[in-house]
């Protein structure tokens, strides 16, 4: 090993942070595709990492010159991961490390940082300015749960997510974009798969991480005011419904403090309850009005179907109802490919080639409305 130059975040301007953060030096990943972007042309390139948790270890993936090279979960305390060594010096090398996890408001302790860069011989250039910065907003499908690990894998581990089987990266990759993600498991626009109305995504929108719990996550800027001009979205790309689906043909959540229940009700005929369904279309509606008010310049899509779409119905009322009182044009209903079959991933959920049709799916519509 040479000896190696220590540089923290913060004297590398050249680097370029992927994802929402509140700070560079650490810099803590919270979400999905969070990471770093750097150009080296020296012969040895490693990455300091921190990280920590109780249950849902953080994982992470490396590509080099466009090619995914490693993927492994990063132990607990501070350790350093080795991009290569040993290489030929001058050549630019194209470096990204994108965090495979989703941010887990199950687990306070989830902790995933890049304290500093150590590198040998050469220097970091800058990198090419994006074409368009797009946003992706949405559930287990859009932190990447499944797109990893053999279709009859169950358990909800993080071992089964990944970042890189990803449409958010495969559309950003096509596009030459830059990307964010906002995503949680489970987690849909009234409630959460088992009707909790706790676990919805629309009042975390405007924090850098308000889903991160507990109070090492406070400190750390998690919820925090996200600065929507720092990074102005071109397009923000909304996935969700698949749980709300999912709510309508579950029991009711129990808050086990108060002994209340919550459940969206399908009707005697199998229908939605008119009540339920007004109330789903109106949290589309407001969803959206959120998002342009943060983005004001931005093409919004909701793009849906990965799972199923069967609740197309109402995204399409809460669209219309959107429209009509907002005047915006710039709003878009896109349903996806379904995954079936031989796309199917791990915990039947989408897989690699599910997350590719999406993505080409989507990149297709991108191209036609930016």
């Amino acid at each position: 090993m040479q000896n190696l130059t220590i540089s923290p975040l913060s004297t590398l301007p050249q680097v370029r942070v992927l994802g929402r953060c509140a700070g560079t030096d650490p810099l803590t990943l919270f979400w999905t595709g969070s990471g770093i972007e750097l150009l080296f042309t020296g012969s040895e390139l490693w990455v300091e990492l921190n990280a920590d948790y109780d249950t849902m270890e953080p994982w992470v993936s490396v590509e080099l010159d466009g090619a995914w090279i490693s993927r492994f979960a990063v132990n607990p305390g501070t350790s350093r991961m080795c991009i290569f060594r040993g290489a030929a010096p001058g050549r630019a090398k194209h470096v990204r490390l994108l965090k495979d996890v989703q941010a887990m408001y199950e687990d306070p302790a989830h902790l995933l940082q890049v304290t500093a860069i150590c590198h040998a011989g050469g220097e970091f250039l800058p990198l090419p300015a994006p074409r368009c910065r797009l946003e992706f907003i949405g559930d287990s499908i859009t932190s990447g749960e499944g797109a990893i690990g053999a279709v009859c894998e169950t358990d909800w581990i993080s071992t089964f997510f990944s970042a890189e089987n990803h449409y958010g990266r495969m559309t950003a990759d096509a596009l030459g974009a830059e990307y964010r993600v906002v995503s949680a498991s489970g987690w849909g626009l009234v409630s959460g798969w088992d009707n909790d109305p706790r676990c919805t995504l629309a009042p975390c929108y405007t924090q850098v991480c308000g889903l991160a719990a507990g109070e090492r996550n406070a400190a750390l800027g998690a919820q925090q005011p996200y600065d929507f001009a720092a990074w102005p979205a071109d397009a923000v790309i909304l996935n969700l419904g698949t749980n709300d689906w999912n709510a309508f043909h579950n029991p009711p959540w129990v808050d086990p403090e108060t002994g209340r229940s919550f459940k969206q009700t399908l009707a005697d005929d199998g229908s939605f309850a008119p009540a339920d369904a007004a109330r789903l279309a109106a949290a589309v509606q407001n969803f959206l009005a959120l998002v342009r008010k943060h983005n004001p310049h931005a093409v919004i899509v909701w793009a849906y179907g990965m799972l199923g779409s069967g609740l197309l119905p109402l995204l399409r009322d809460g669209l219309d109802q959107y429209r009509t009182v907002s005047g915006d044009e710039r709003v878009y209903l896109l349903e996806l490919p379904e995954a079936r079959g031989d796309t199917i991933g791990a915990r039947q959920h989408p897989g690699a080639a599910a997350h590719r049709a999406a993505a080409n799916c989507l990149a297709e519509f991108l191209r036609s409305v930016l």
